[in-house]
């Protein structure tokens, strides 16, 4: 997947917005080897098993065979723990709270463009904790503050938060949550998971710690991370047939301010309004290319999904006022030309707002309750489902599966999943946008294939 400049600078600021809410947790970031010793991932039989029919294998380095193979990182969570077995050793030394910035690689038989590619942006955090308690109350921390945060109030789109079942908990863990979010077709899209990893990384590598009273105790960790599937989930909630509609918190360009027509100090004036608005904090850009049409450039600029767009021209000047598009509404207003760098912070605040609001009317109106498995899956073919898990079981999850519609997560209405045996604990269903597809897969380790 070769990302090119806007994407990357879209994906910039939603990394920035990621980092600072992570660093506020108190995790920092580190950065662990791209290469992993094959042996090192063999140590945990659940986690090798899930990602092995995925892994992209070296085996030659140096112009020599390798005495042991390196599998190209598809998450880190066992070369981490190669490096926590030697950092941990008392309870002083908890929690510890790390995050890695990196690329990953997943050998996927049907790669679809930001949701599904072989490699990948993400960020991946790994802690480990004293006590599963704690350990449980960071994951959950992660999953609220930072993922939920981040995409309702950067990327505009509201998401369900639950607890992954069994048949979908990450491969090595004991607890998966995650936050879905449903996109324009009716289908969800899991947009970021947190793990409680329980004690079985820990024991695998040795990580143990001495406890206040002077007892050995392995650790309890964590893992969640997020990726450049976010963009995916940005172009598929808040596109339309223009294009691109971007955030104006992640926008890269928050707005152009536009020359229709030079002359008689248009360009000039453009100038000066471009000063005035990064003097207040606006990611602005001068458009005065006016030998290329202005209805191609128009086009240029709502594709790309810039918020707004100030278009100056001669007669906009003498009447001193300026036209604003705004992206988000697909309108346009007259403005006071003086009045322009005041209230465009203003307007790429409430378009912000507006595309969470359009996204959750959205998913409302996407989203119905179900008695039961039958009726969970007529709704499943149009939009979301939610039904009682008790409606349901392994044995519902299973059918709904086969049938092409998964169990996204559960959820209650007073917050995570803790006790599925609550009456009350829903299942969303839905088709899944990232399908990985039915077909067999061969494994990496023949005696487990």
């Amino acid at each position: 997947m070769v990302i090119r400049p806007w994407a990357y600078a879209i994906w910039e600021h939603l990394q920035a917005a990621l980092d600072e809410r992570i660093k506020a947790t108190g995790a920092r970031n580190a950065y662990f080897p791209l290469l992993i010793p094959e042996s090192y991932l063999r140590r945990e039989a659940e986690h090798v098993e899930g990602f092995s029919p995925e892994l992209a294998v070296v085996t030659h380095g140096g112009g020599k065979q390798l005495e042991e193979a390196a599998v190209v990182r598809p998450t880190s969570e066992t070369v981490v723990n190669g490096s926590f077995s030697r950092w941990i050793s008392s309870y002083r030394d908890l929690p510890l709270l790390l995050n890695q910035w990196a690329n990953v690689v997943r050998w996927e038989l049907r790669p679809r463009l930001f949701l599904r590619t072989s490699e990948f942006l993400w960020q991946e955090g790994h802690t480990a904790h004293a006590t599963r308690e704690d350990a449980r109350a960071y994951a959950l921390r992660i999953l609220d503050e930072v993922y939920t945060a981040v995409m309702v109030e950067d990327l505009a789109i509201p998401v369900f938060r639950g607890r992954k079942t069994e048949r979908e908990r990450f491969a090595g863990a004991t607890t998966s949550w995650s936050c879905e979010g449903i996109m324009r077709d009716g289908r969800a899209l899991q947009m970021g998971t947190s793990h409680e990893l329980g004690q079985g990384f820990a024991r695998a590598f040795g990580t143990q710690f001495t406890d206040r009273d002077g007892a050995r105790r392995h650790v309890w960790q964590t893992s969640w991370g997020v990726s450049t599937r976010l963009l995916g989930a940005m172009i598929m909630v808040h596109g339309d047939d223009a294009g691109l509609r971007v955030p104006p918190r992640l926008a890269p360009t928050q707005v152009v301010v536009f020359v229709a027509r030079a002359g008689e100090g248009v360009s000039e004036s453009a100038g000066a309004l471009v000063d005035e608005l990064r003097a207040r904090g606006v990611r602005a850009e001068f458009d005065d290319c006016t030998e290329v049409s202005t209805g191609r450039r128009i086009v240029d600029w709502e594709l790309r999904g810039v918020p707004v767009r100030v278009e100056l021209g001669p007669r906009d000047l003498s009447s001193g006022q300026a036209t604003v598009a705004r992206r988000a509404r697909a309108d346009k207003q007259a403005v006071a030309l003086s009045e322009v760098s005041e209230k465009v912070p203003k307007m790429l605040d409430a378009d912000q707002a507006e595309l969470l609001a359009q996204a959750s009317v959205l998913r409302d109106r996407l989203t119905h309750t179900a008695d039961s498995e039958v009726e969970a899956a007529d709704i499943a073919r149009r939009g979301v489902a939610r039904v009682r898990w008790s409606a349901l079981g392994p044995a519902g999850e299973d059918r709904l599966l086969a049938s092409g519609f998964s169990v996204r997560c559960l959820s209650q209405p007073d917050g995570p999943v803790e006790d599925l045996d609550r009456p009350e604990v829903e299942a969303l269903v839905a088709r899944r946008t990232d399908d990985r597809g039915d077909e067999k897969r061969h494994a990496l380790f023949p005696e487990r294939d």
